[in-house]
């Protein structure tokens, strides 16, 4: 018997490619929650681990970091590696890497077999993020774009606001284990989902792709990734430190605690949709003004952190502003990288793999050495400083053509 498509043969073709696209999208999305999930989930569960595989905390510790120095140096060299190869088996293929991790990372019984199955992660989420704008931009109209980003982002959200409590309520009924287990098969569902709905994206021939490296020489992209540093450095010095915060200052219980990150996290959510919509008409506005918005967000934790009220305010404005960033500087790679948005994402992921860990090891310090406000004062410059190079870029964006702030 042959098969024969579910979707009417009556449906205009036109729409019909729309609304296989846009479930390409969603099957992304979905990928892009696993991954986010995945990345996170050891937070809440070094313990059990460490004790399991008979290593310190410390050491197991080290699951997260090896994740993020494989997804840079994948990031970095993923796209000319790949540049011949056409772009649905590459995105299948770390979705594949994502899967494998997964059942290698559950029945591990070695410390060295473990981080192997981290480390293959980090090549996961260092490839699929760093191609993921530009297959967006081969997968919807460029109008749409925006909206096709913040639904990407929404799964990284969501991922981010549940993978820490739902690690550890998991890990408490079927163990660490389990815990890993439980997101392979949602692995697989995203890629069935991607195999059946992402259509085929042959590789753009170009004469010699340009290194990610090469791409800081153009003013824009640079000053564009100086402010990405800064935002991300900025918003991690300070995330990474929220519940000792709210622990030790605003003096929160376990409950209120968890409800305040649950509605940041939702929060976030809404703000990937409520700035999408914005964002073709005032990408650069937007640029600028939420850094600067957030560092307020950092100065107000700092004067009025031991008010529970204003405090849960301010972590929804920080949770609304902050998670949706992402999706204004992904945007802003498609205008200031049509051509090159591969290798310019593949920069980008790089850049923020690497602001985040540098935010939060000197937020740590300085947290540890000097107290948590200045912890936060920091993220508040930081913040600012983004704010800035924000603006010079979009300066250096509208020499050649005006671009509406």
């Amino acid at each position: 018997m042959t098969h024969q498509s579910t979707i009417s043969p009556d449906i205009h073709p036109e729409t019909r490619a729309r609304a296989a696209a846009w479930g390409a999208v969603f099957a992304m999305a979905l990928c892009v929650a696993v991954l986010i999930a995945s990345e996170f989930m050891p937070v809440s569960l070094l313990s059990p681990i460490a004790s399991d595989l008979g290593v310190t905390d410390g050491r197991a510790g080290q699951a997260i970091s090896v994740s993020g120095i494989f997804a840079v140096l994948t990031s970095l060299f993923i796209s000319n590696l790949t540049r011949k190869i056409d772009r649905r088996l590459v995105l299948l293929s770390l979705s594949l890497i994502l899967v494998i991790s997964g059942l290698v990372v559950t029945f591990a019984q070695f410390y060295a077999v473990l981080m192997i199955g981290r480390a293959m992660l980090g090549v996961a989420i260092g490839g699929f993020w760093s191609m993921s704008t530009a297959i967006i931009m081969r997968l919807v109209p460029s109008d749409s774009v925006p909206k096709a980003l913040a639904t990407l982002n929404a799964g990284n959200a969501i991922a981010a606001t549940i993978s820490a409590p739902l690690g550890s309520m998991l890990g408490s009924y079927v163990g660490w284990r389990g815990a890993f287990f439980a997101v392979v098969p949602l692995a697989l569902v995203s890629l069935v989902w991607q195999w059946s709905s992402l259509p085929s994206l042959p590789a753009r021939k170009r004469e010699g792709p340009p290194h990610v490296i090469r791409l800081l020489r153009r003013k824009q992209v640079a000053l564009g990734m100086a402010s990405i540093t800064l935002l991300f450095a900025g918003q991690f010095s300070l995330f990474t430190y929220l519940r000792p915060f709210l622990e030790k200052v605003t003096l929160v219980s376990v409950s209120t605690l968890s409800l305040l990150l649950l509605l940041m996290g939702l929060a976030g959510v809404a703000g990937t949709y409520m700035i999408s919509r914005l964002l073709q008409t005032r990408l650069y506005g937007i640029l600028v003004s939420v850094p600067i918005a957030m560092a307020a967000v950092a100065v107000g934790l700092v004067a009025f952190g031991t008010s529970v009220p204003v405090t849960a305010i301010l972590l929804v404005g920080w949770g609304l502003l902050g998670t949706a960033v992402p999706v204004g500087w992904g945007t802003w790679l498609t205008r200031a990288m049509p051509d090159d948005a591969e290798a310019g994402g593949g920069l980008q992921v790089a850049t923020i793999q690497l602001a985040i860990t540098f935010g939060a090891a000197l937020g740590g310090v300085l947290f540890d050495g000097a107290g948590w406000q200045t912890t936060f004062l920091f993220a508040a410059v930081a913040l600012a400083g983004s704010s800035l190079f924000a603006g010079l870029a979009w300066r250096a964006a509208r020499k050649p053509k005006g671009i509406v702030l």
